[in-house]
């Protein structure tokens, strides 16, 4: 007798549907919402798309992403933004890169690799609300422990106000995303250099090949998507930046220093006269910016040789069909 086979696949299904429920209402709607609102006139507490004069534009449908780009305080956000970003990030990529390969090297083993990595990993895992109050109370004034510093030091006659600075404010913020983010980085790099074939590296020692050598050579080459899955989330977050920002200095620092196109929008939409066609329109703007960028990263940093191969699979293909087509032809004659 056949014994009947169970399939548990539809199980699965079953367990997709909390999330898949939980996506569609808190996620895909509200950004669905949110691009629909850009091209209409809604603005102030309590009003609908539905009320008069809050509905599409169709006079002029993109009013409102003409008026957040020709904004001056959203090209001061926008140029903060990558800035605060681009300050960030290339430490924060280089010091991860050498604390991968230092804990990875199989050369010299670092005791005790397990409380380092739990300690560099630390700053990622505290509440950015925390973090801001923690630099604010370190850079305050007219008290503070900078200032105790310098003073203690000879370095300074009073007590100095740095976020009273825009180039502080900003360097301030963007070490603070990188002392948040590096640990992170490293953890995700120390992965992928354990993915790595230790055949490589044992050959390429053999090869007489020094320990800079392996990793230009064979460490970098072989974490090619590890490193654009690391450089495209981390522009996507560099390019959300909000919490920092938003919490470590008062009202963007001084003239809009910290200000962020995060912060922009959360301006526009709760502050003030409540724009919340433009705010969407601005998050817009960066969806479409970000999604670009990543497409280029995508792009720029592909496998060529993996392309060059898939090319040639197709162009087989397509002969080796044509072959047949012509054998069938021939048969039928």
């Amino acid at each position: 007798m056949k014994q009947k086979k169970l399939s548990y696949a539809k199980y699965g299904y079953f367990f997709c549907i909390p999330f898949t429920v939980a996506f569609l209402i808190f996620q895909l709607y509200p950004v669905l919402y949110t691009a629909v609102i850009g091209f209409t006139g809604l603005k102030g507490v309590g009003k609908t798309i539905t009320d008069p004069g809050m509905g599409i534009l169709w006079g002029d449908l993109f009013k409102n992403f003409k008026t957040v780009l020709t904004n001056g305080s959203f090209r001061t956000a926008f140029k903060n933004t990558w800035l605060i970003w681009g300050i960030n990030f290339v430490p924060q990529v280089l010091l991860a890169l050498l604390l991968a390969a230092i804990f990875t090297s199989t050369r010299s083993k670092i005791k005790g690799q397990g409380f380092f990595k739990v300690v560099f990993y630390m700053p990622n895992i505290i509440t950015a609300a925390t973090i801001a109050i923690l630099f604010a109370s370190f850079f305050g004034y007219p008290m503070g422990p900078m200032n105790d510093i310098f003073t203690t030091l000879g370095l300074s006659d009073g007590p100095i106000y740095f976020l009273q600075s825009k180039t502080t404010a900003k360097g301030v913020v963007a070490f603070i995303q990188f002392w948040m983010w590096y640990g992170y980085s490293m953890i995700v790099f120390i992965s992928g250099i354990l993915g790595i074939s230790p055949d490589i590296f044992e050959a390429a020692e053999v090869d007489g090949a020094t320990r800079f050598q392996q990793f230009i050579h064979v460490t970098l080459p072989n974490l090619r998507t590890i490193m654009l899955f690391s450089l495209v989330t981390s522009l996507i977050g560099g390019l959300q930046m909000f919490d920092i920002p938003q919490l470590f200095i008062v009202k963007s620092g001084p003239d809009n220093a910290t200000l962020t196109t995060s912060c922009f929008i959360y301006n526009q939409a709760f502050s003030g006269s409540y724009m919340y066609n433009r705010a969407a329109a601005a998050s817009m703007i960066m969806f479409l910016i970000i999604c670009l960028c990543s497409a280029v990263l995508f792009y720029l940093m592909r496998d060529k040789d993996e392309v060059a191969l898939h090319k040639i699979v197709k162009q087989q293909e397509k002969e080796y069909k044509k072959k047949l087509k012509l054998e069938k032809q021939g048969g039928r004659a």
